[in-house]
């Protein structure tokens, strides 16, 4: 059963070598994820897995690595030759140790059913990484569409009220349409968490480069 889970965004600025003097607003950011992440390493939990998007659905052992190269500067997180994919490489550096898995999810996946399979009957903790949409302004990636921001404030609400049914019931082509990075693997939570009563806290909600970046942190409520 899920006992708790983090959620974080992904961005690869969020690493200083990368982020250099960027925005502020990114300080802020990583302390929030530490702070989720601390509640989650908090709980009494037999396994924790990293979720994330990846372009196939498959899962890496904990010690698999991931490096930022691609991204301009050669930051390495976990030893190892890097095969991560980029949401699962800056869970690993948020984790700053190794997990006992990471998931990879595709968008063709049926994220809520994976969610389900996963913990195997032990007390499962989960760091998902999960940006939002990419189309709150005319700078974003996906530049400005006026759905967006309506969607990214549901995102944050079923983060905070722990709703995994609101999760559960994302349309992906809506999410595909608002270029929203972690509609899968916030699906996989959906599943882990199944009927669970949960508390949720948002811990920041910015949104500094036009896309909607969400930190939340939920546990059992027996907890």
């Amino acid at each position: 059963m899920l006992v708790a889970a983090a959620v974080c965004p992904h961005p690869p600025l969020i690493v200083p070598e990368l982020a250099g003097a960027a925005a502020p607003e990114l300080d802020g950011l990583r302390a929030a994820c530490a702070s989720a992440l601390d509640t989650v390493l908090a709980t009494d939990h037999d396994v924790l897995l990293v979720v994330g998007a990846g372009p196939s659905t498959r899962r890496y052992g904990g010690r698999a690595a991931g490096s930022l190269r691609p991204w301009g500067v050669d930051v390495r997180a976990g030893e190892g030759e890097p095969e991560l994919p980029l949401s699962l490489t800056i869970g690993r550096w948020l984790l700053g140790r190794d997990p006992d898995g990471f998931q990879a999810v595709d968008d063709s996946c049926d994220a809520v059913r994976l969610g389900g399979s996963l913990g195997d009957g032990k007390r499962l903790a989960l760091l998902v990484m999960a940006d939002g949409s990419a189309c709150l302004t005319e700078k974003s990636p996906g530049f400005l569409d006026p759905a967006a921001l309506p969607y990214q404030e549901k995102l944050t609400k079923a983060l905070s009220e722990a709703d995994a049914a609101a999760l559960a019931a994302l349309d992906p082509e809506e999410a595909a349409r608002l270029w929203v990075g972690g509609r899968a693997a916030l699906q996989v939570l959906a599943g882990a968490a199944g009927e669970g009563a949960y508390r949720g806290r948002v811990l920041a909600d910015l949104a500094p480069y036009g896309v909607g970046y969400t930190v939340a942190a939920w546990t059992a409520s027996a907890a």
